[in-house]
């Protein structure tokens, strides 16, 4: 198995991208420190504005609703993975190591918000569908920054095994108190193992899939030949 990168530095929160006077930026913190507080139903636009200081033609212009503050959200996040630049390692599963630590350094700050989401995403299942379609967005830019990267089905099954995969390793995270990350790290190793183990039989099922086409060509042009 391949040797697991040191990690020499710890990665700062997701910063702001505009200044703090900017309405989106308000908005955004308000919704976390309310989501830290409340189940995601219990929390209203009219509350996030007024958290946030704005009014609701302000929080209007700039967020659809409160599913587009937590697609941005995650934009932020995936946007501060990815300037950090590409992540060391020759091999794959280091790097998505990497990658996925940074991301998961970075939503350290807000473990109550991502708890209490998670937790009523198991009572919504609008709020489960809308996460799970976040989490495969973000999953394709970790993985592309990751070097990891399948196009067709293949990459499609491999997006959705990396949301799975993503999704285990973030309950141990949000439950992990140790500032070294210990338990998460070891999470993540072993879905790491488990994800090589996949995309090696996944590699094969792509690899088999065209030889069966072909044949099954082949008989149906003998059988109109015939």
């Amino acid at each position: 198995m391949a040797r697991r990168p040191a990690r020499t530095r710890r990665t700062r929160a997701v910063t702001a991208e505009a200044s703090p006077a900017d309405p989106r930026e308000a908005v955004l913190d308000a919704f976390l420190r309310l989501a830290a507080e409340r189940d995601y139903g219990e929390i209203s636009l009219a509350d996030i504005a007024a958290e946030a200081g704005v009014s609701l033609a302000a929080l209007r212009a700039g967020y659809n609703g409160k599913l587009a503050i937590l697609a941005e959200f995650s934009r932020r996040t995936d946007t501060a993975v990815l300037d950090k630049g590409p992540a060391e390692g020759a091999e794959a599963r280091d790097r998505l190591f990497e990658i996925l630590m940074r991301r998961l350094d970075l939503l350290a700050p807000h473990r109550g918000a991502l708890r209490r989401l998670m937790r009523s995403a198991r009572r919504d299942l609008v709020l489960a569908a809308a996460l799970h379609r976040i989490a495969r967005r973000s999953q394709m830019w970790m993985l592309s920054a990751a070097g990891i990267h399948k196009g067709g089905l293949g990459g499609r099954i491999l997006i959705e095994g990396a949301v799975v995969g993503y999704s285990e390793v973030l309950r141990t995270f949000l439950d992990d108190e140790d500032p070294g990350l210990a338990r998460t790290m070891a999470a993540l190793d072993r879905t790491l193992t488990r994800g090589e183990r996949a995309v090696g039989w996944l590699d094969e099922i792509c690899a088999f899939l065209p030889g069966i086409r072909e044949r099954v060509r082949r008989a149906r042009d003998r059988a109109a030949e015939a």
